[in-house]
């Protein structure tokens, strides 16, 4: 059975980081693209990133140069680092393995002084 759970979600104030994991059982990362997406409150669900098989990484405009997703293939985890965050950054986060359409539960980002 796939498994893909989020974590690393928080309160941070605006300006501050918060990286976000994405542990995953039943499949590999190494050999799937995947991708984050994030969804707030009221909105409409949109891709954040995206990090193919060959390390590929791909960003919606509004957190290039601010987020970074990375891999690490010995722990079969993908990570979304995101620094300088804003409160429009505020939403859950999900795991996606692209082909299979497999989600995690999401983990929940709150940007708020």
């Amino acid at each position: 059975q796939v498994q893909l759970v989020e974590s690393g979600g928080g309160l941070v104030q605006p300006g501050g980081s918060l990286r976000l994991s994405c542990a995953a059982n039943g499949i590999r990362f190494s050999t799937n693209d995947m991708g984050w997406y994030r969804q707030a409150p009221g909105k409409e669900r949109e891709l954040v990133g995206s990090l193919t098989i060959g390390g590929t990484t791909t960003y919606r405009d509004s957190v290039k140069g601010r987020f970074t997703i990375s891999r690490d293939n010995a722990k079969n985890t993908v990570y979304l680092q995101m620094n300088s965050l804003k409160p429009e950054d505020t939403a859950v986060y999900y795991c996606v393995i692209v082909r299979f359409n497999y989600w995690g539960r999401g983990t929940q980002v709150t940007v708020s002084s």
